[in-house]
């Protein structure tokens, strides 16, 4: 399939599940724009390597999410380059303690990050998808949008209210378009274990008891809630991202969609 013509603004995409997807929609001709907060560095490699993949275009924003000001000027931004065909929202953190021991600042930090913000952009963003008949919203949830877990409150909040924020923008917008123009929908991933540099360590730890055999470290880790014992990488997060924006997706809409080897089947 091609996107070659379309605009695919992915936040949270200077590495990880972001980069993933970012390199992805390259592949497919999509030009893209990218956003996080990242060094200099870290900004050229994730450019270097989405021109790589093959997108004609690379811009890339950085902006603090949780200001939701900010988060207006970096959509004006974005948009004077010109319209938003794709909007996939990714950016999120993450932190561990229980209810009782859980900074309240990280509560507002995360809600803001890994819901507020999707809820800006897709206000911002899906009314000129509308205009044109034709827009995709991708938004990262995870299996912690569909089960829970202890020591992660917010998180799991948060990825809860991004399931029901996509059904909400998919029932409002489910009309627009058509079948030629490609309509407008707004769909979930909730990907379960994914291979980043973010849980290397963990990895590591785990490999370290196998004697080096890192297929069997991963197995062990993944043992007590993904069945398929196997980790996603973010290029498949990309693939599945791809398949939604197509032409043959245009009634695809308000769904969530593990990736999460039977992590939710339980």
């Amino acid at each position: 399939m091609s996107l070659t013509g379309k605009r695919a603004f992915i936040t949270g995409s200077f590495q990880g599940i972001g980069l993933g997807i970012a390199t992805a929609l390259a592949r497919e001709g999509a030009e893209i724009v990218l956003h996080g907060l990242a060094d200099i560095e870290t900004i050229k490699r994730a450019e270097a390597l989405v021109r790589a993949a093959g997108a004609p275009i690379v811009e890339s924003h950085v902006s603090d999410l949780r200001d939701s000001t900010a988060t207006e000027a970096l959509v004006a931004a974005v948009l004077a380059n010109g319209p938003v065909d794709i909007l996939c929202n990714n950016a999120g953190i993450q932190h561990t303690a229980s209810i009782e021991q859980m900074p309240r600042e990280k509560w507002n930090d995360i809600l803001a990050i890994n819901l507020s913000s999707y809820f800006d952009t897709m206000r911002l963003l899906l009314p000129q998808m509308q205009n044109r008949g034709y827009g995709r919203v991708i938004n990262t949830s995870s299996v912690h949008g569909l089960v829970a877990s202890i020591a992660k409150a917010p998180y799991v909040s948060a990825k809860h209210g991004v399931i029901g924020l996509t059904k909400t923008a998919a029932l409002e917008y489910a009309a627009s378009g058509t079948r030629e123009s490609g309509g407008v929908t707004v769909n979930a991933i909730c990907p379960g274990w994914v291979e980043t540099s973010l849980i290397e360590s963990q990895i590591q730890a785990r490999v370290a008891i196998f004697n080096g055999d890192r297929a069997a470290g991963i197995a062990d880790l993944l043992s007590e809630k993904q069945p398929s014992r196997r980790m996603s990488t973010p290029e498949e997060i990309g693939a599945v991202v791809v398949f939604l924006c197509s032409q043959a997706a245009h009634n695809i809409t308000g769904v969530s969609i593990p990736v999460d080897g039977g992590w939710t089947a339980q």
